[in-house]
């Protein structure tokens, strides 16, 4: 692909960046973006048909499932294929059939992908053909929404794929069934809105979704869910943004890429907990004891790599989701990459609202430290020092668990030493933030409406900001050390109660 775009008639529309950006390279290629997702989509069918034969290839029947460093087959057999009583694997055939059927069409789409890649057009055009339905501009909102209410509805039937399998292909594993489970068909799904919707507020346990214990709630969920999806995607392709998402969403590939791999992160965070959790959709005889990665004898599970999985590549999606949303903001504004700086003018416009426009909150942040008159550049970083050091130590004491301190003491420990570490990252960002853009500032003088309450034009120089930095590691340390004083003090407010 990178040959062939190199001598592209749309060479202007190509970013200029490396190789590895991967599909940002063609990001306003449509054709060939087509054929970048339809390869994708061929290496997933690849990969899941050809790791279902890998883990079937080494599948010791004698051994627990969990114990095996297993991922698909523990899928499978959740979904009642190849089990029966106990959880016990009766057949591999399934398995097999799966497998294949997954590696034949992905040879299919590996062949489109390819063709899309090489040989199709580079860009494809809006029009009322065939294959104008799948051309599209990102700066067109209509199409935009048409193609998420598409998007949607495919999800809906997805949700209603494993509704049909619980009801009419043979049913699912229900791991309550008496003698250690079994394969059941769910005949009666439950399709009170109450029930169902419950969980969204915790009503049937502090787990929320992850508290569901019978196979009725979730396949009546599914049935919920699949026709939310759908009227949602239905409702999508036939009406236009309102005017309220006209204004705030950002409509260009890399804020709709911003969009999607946070949604992706979401749903993988909620994924990791759900199979951390759950003991009925992750039913503990194929994937291990629920809220462990590891078990007694110390084998990391089949939940274990599943929870790490999708936790660890979940904070990786968000840090991207930050990365191109700052990104595709910035470039909306206007900014350059390349040059570091505007290519376009500041526009004036009227975003007040009867919140951030009111006289209220004009105070509020009028008497904020870094905006309040009469205050020296040392103060004000003195104060929001102060501030984040001693709030930032709970969360880093609170989370003590997560590197197994049982004692409050090492966890208020551990408490001190992040806090105060994120202290010193954030004053050596501070600083470099402060060289490269007030140097720059020196040089260029731009025009700009400022807000009311602005910044004192006495922290927008590089003495004036270091000397804030430099508050604000004094205040930033002193504050960690107070709060951990406070918190190793327990026992002397005790005395009081």
């Amino acid at each position: 692909m990178t040959a062939v775009i190199a001598d592209s008639p749309y060479k202007q529309q190509i970013p200029d960046v490396g190789w590895w950006a991967g599909n940002f390279r063609p990001i306003n290629l449509s054709g060939k973006l087509l054929g970048a997702h339809i390869a994708h989509a061929a290496l997933i069918l690849l990969w899941a048909g050809g790791m279902t034969l890998f883990e079937l290839s080494r599948f010791d029947p004698k051994l627990p499932m969990y114990e095996q460093g297993l991922i698909i087959l523990p899928h499978l057999a959740t979904l009642g294929f190849g089990v029966g009583a106990g959880g016990q694997v009766i057949s591999n055939y399934p398995y097999f059939v799966i497998s294949v059927l997954h590696l034949i069409p992905s040879a299919i789409l590996a062949a489109g992908g390819i063709y899309h890649s090489l040989l199709g057009p580079e860009v494809l055009e809006d029009n009322p053909t065939w294959a104008g339905f799948f051309g599209y501009d990102w700066k067109d909102k209509d199409k935009m929404t048409t193609i998420l209410g598409i998007h949607l509805t495919i999800l809906g039937m997805g949700a209603w794929l494993l509704v049909a399998k619980a009801m009419f292909w043979g049913g699912l594993f229900d791991p309550w069934v008496a003698g250690g489970g079994d394969v059941r068909v769910i005949n009666h799904p439950t399709l009170n809105p109450l029930r169902i919707f419950g969980y969204l507020f915790g009503v049937w346990g502090p787990q929320g979704m992850a508290a569901v214990n019978n196979l009725e709630d979730v396949v009546g969920g599914h049935i919920w869910v699949g026709l939310m999806l759908i009227g949602g995607g239905i409702f999508h392709i036939l009406t236009q943004p309102f005017a309220w998402a006209r204004r705030v969403l950002i409509y260009s590939g890399e804020a709709i890429l911003s969009y999607s791999i946070g949604g992706v992160a979401y749903m993988g965070f909620v994924a990791a907990y759900f199979a951390s959790v759950n003991n009925t959709v992750y039913p503990e005889v194929f994937y291990g004891p629920v809220q462990a990665i590891e078990t007694s004898a110390g084998v990391v599970t089949s939940r274990g790599w599943l929870v790490t999985f999708h936790f660890v590549f979940s904070l990786i999606f968000l840090l991207g989701h930050v990365w191109h949303a700052l990104r595709a903001r910035a470039i909306e504004a206007g900014f350059d990459f390349k040059n570091g700086d505007m290519v376009q003018p500041p526009q004036r416009s009227n975003l007040a609202t009867a919140i951030d426009d009111s006289d209220l909150t004009l105070k509020l942040l009028k008497y904020l430290p870094i905006y309040r008159p009469g205050l020296s550049s040392f103060g004000r970083g003195l104060e929001i020092g102060m501030a984040h050091g001693y709030w930032l130590v709970g969360p880093f004491a609170t989370l003590g668990f997560l590197t197994s301190l049982p004692n409050s003491e090492l966890r208020n420990l551990v408490g001190l030493l992040s806090a105060g570490s994120l202290i010193v990252i954030l004053t050596i960002g501070f600083s470099i933030y402060g060289t490269n853009n007030f140097a720059r500032q020196a040089q260029t003088v731009m025009s700009a409406e400022i807000a009311v309450p602005g910044v004192p034009q006495t922290i927008n120089t590089i003495p004036g900001w270091n000397q804030f930095t430099e508050g604000f590691l004094i205040g930033g340390i002193g504050g960690v050390i107070f709060a951990y004083l406070l918190l190793n003090s327990n026992a002397v407010f005790a005395a009081f109660v």
